[in-house]
């Protein structure tokens, strides 16, 4: 089982991923994108990718606004498996024109 990062390690990786906010128990991104559509293909991506890693976020759509929550639950709280699966849903949202949303406290 992954095991669950230090604060330490957590706000470390935090630093290096704009947009992502959160703790050893979550991390968590909400992004726009252009619209409906656009939202719900990414979070078509998002979902095929997670299938692929056998890890999945919990996902929040509200119109043209994503919520990503990524925690190993298993292990209770944040492993390298939620940051990597962070980094492929960076990926994801700028392929697809997204930006972190305003007000949402990230970044």
């Amino acid at each position: 089982m992954p095991e669950v990062l230090e604060p330490d390690e957590v706000r470390s990786a935090l630093g290096t991923r704009p947009g992502w906010s959160g703790d050893p128990a979550t991390i968590s991104r909400t992004v726009e994108l252009p619209g409906f559509p656009e939202a719900i293909a990414v979070v078509n991506r998002v979902a095929t990718v997670a299938e692929q890693m056998d890890h999945h976020p919990d996902m929040d759509i509200r119109w043209r606004t994503v919520t990503f929550h990524c925690a190993t639950h298993s292990a209770g709280g944040v492993t390298a498996r939620d940051l990597d699966l962070a980094s492929r849903i960076d990926e994801i949202v700028a392929d697809a024109g997204g930006r972190d949303r305003a007000g949402s406290g990230a970044g």
